[in-house]
């Protein structure tokens, strides 16, 4: 409830602040590609075999026309900090109703993963429908600590630069759908974990492009941030947080000698935290496996957990939309790493994941568009390296499906989920960062 307080009254601060630019601001989004592009080969039309070689650069220019227009943002949402407030307060379950068929998942560490399926009868779609995998934010979905009524069943917890967990699941979808492109879109948080999977994969990715929406990039860096940035939106974030661990603390000290277990009455013992303060305290010990975890200092846990690095490394094509008045993401590497396949965008406005514009009787998105151009170019447009590329799943002995080249990774489905309303949040935490 503090952290809601604290939103609201950064609507204030938001006018002081808007008061003080004059002048009609300059929508034109920065776009940045490196100066030699890939060359990828791109079907003639829809249905044809036949192929090209185009341009990453002129193909993107081409099919995805909306990366290139202003974002005028709805007039009472005039500044990152509205947007951003919007985006936590919003209530976008009447518009955006949301149903999906959940699969639970057993890891081979113990743990458990719910993946939410959309729509809840796929029955008549084509085998070689694309698959959007998408990642969420810090307060969407599975964080730290389970959500969404997911149970917690091992000690192994979810962070900023862990990315086995979205590996155990791309690989399941891989093998449920053998013949479907899986494209990736992360928001936020998830954004970081994606931009690190695909880095990580390589040319040997099950997932065949990626979105970025808001990724905050070099951790260190956007976690100092601005005066209100540090005591408005990282409070939030540290008590959502703190919130998520208090509700499962019974389920994590279940082995009171476990380093997590050790690691939870310090934390629950802070007052009002900001997510350093949280992740130094909590995050940095518990956020993952030895012998990574634990770290020194949730500084050295950012260093690792950092995307803005790896940008160079990924493989696939990769598109980027930050804003440059998110008053939490303060620090993007648009030179994208130098990286041909790879196109950064930096909208002038649109807060941390808001992007508010007028729509038609309701606030849209501008994301949505370019969006959804990139993910129809990027799954029926380009044609994609074969499955030999990637590496090969196989169901072992005791019915664990498993990648190789990833002994300790394995995961098998396991009873329970079903239909699951998305449309409702979780009682006391923040949504939309």
């Amino acid at each position: 409830m503090g952290a809601l307080f604290s939103l609201v009254g950064l609507s204030f601060m938001g006018v002081f602040f808007s008061i003080a630019s004059h002048g009609l601001p300059d929508r034109t989004p920065l776009i940045h590609f490196a100066p030699n592009p890939a060359l990828l080969s791109v079907r003639k039309s829809k249905d044809s075999d036949e192929t090209e070689q185009i341009s990453f650069r002129t193909l993107v220019e081409n099919r995805c026309p909306s990366l290139f227009t202003q974002f005028h943002p709805i007039w009472w949402l005039f500044n990152g900090h509205f947007q951003t407030i919007y985006c936590v307060l919003g209530d976008f379950s009447k518009r955006d109703k949301m149903w999906y068929n959940r699969t639970y998942l057993r890891l081979a560490d113990g743990g458990t993963l719910g993946l939410d399926f959309a729509p809840i009868d796929d029955s008549k779609l084509k085998d070689d429908t694309p698959i959007v995998v998408v990642k969420h934010g810090l307060t969407g979905g599975k964080v730290p600590m389970s959500r969404a009524g997911v149970p917690i069943t091992s000690p192994q917890l979810y962070s900023a630069g862990h990315t086995d967990d979205l590996r155990q699941a791309v690989f399941y979808i891989a093998h449920r759908y053998p013949n479907a492109p899986l494209l990736g879109l992360g928001f936020s948080l998830g954004a970081n974990v994606l931009t690190r999977y695909l880095a990580q994969e390589g040319s040997s990715s099950h997932v065949i492009s990626g979105c970025a929406l808001a990724c905050p990039w070099d951790l260190e860096e956007n976690n100092l941030g601005t005066f209100v940035g540090k005591h408005i939106y990282s409070k939030g974030m540290g008590g959502n947080l703190q919130n998520l661990l208090r509700r499962h603390e019974k389920a994590l000290q279940s082995n009171l000698e476990h380093r997590v277990a050790k690691a939870i009455p310090p934390a629950l013992a802070l007052r009002n935290p900001t997510l350093e303060k949280f992740d130094d305290t909590f995050t940095r010990v518990a956020g993952g496996s030895a012998p990574t975890f634990p770290f020194a200092t949730a500084h050295d846990y950012y260093r690792w957990g950092s995307s803005h690095n790896v940008v160079q490394d990924i493989r696939v094509p990769f598109l980027a939309i930050n804003a440059a008045d998110d008053p939490v993401v303060r620090h993007v590497p648009m030179d994208g790493g130098g990286n041909g396949l790879v196109v950064m965008e930096l909208t002038p406005s649109g807060g941390h994941l808001g992007w508010f514009q007028a729509g038609d009787g309701f606030v849209d998105r501008w994301t949505t568009k370019p969006v959804l151009e990139w993910l129809r170019m990027t799954g029926e447009d380009i044609v994609h390296r074969t499955k030999k590329s990637t590496r090969r799943l196989y169901v072992d002995d005791e019915g664990w499906l498993r990648e190789e080249g990833t002994p300790l990774l394995g995961c098998k489905e396991i009873e329970g989920g079903g239909v699951f309303n998305g449309n409702g949040g979780e009682e006391g935490m923040l949504q939309g960062l």
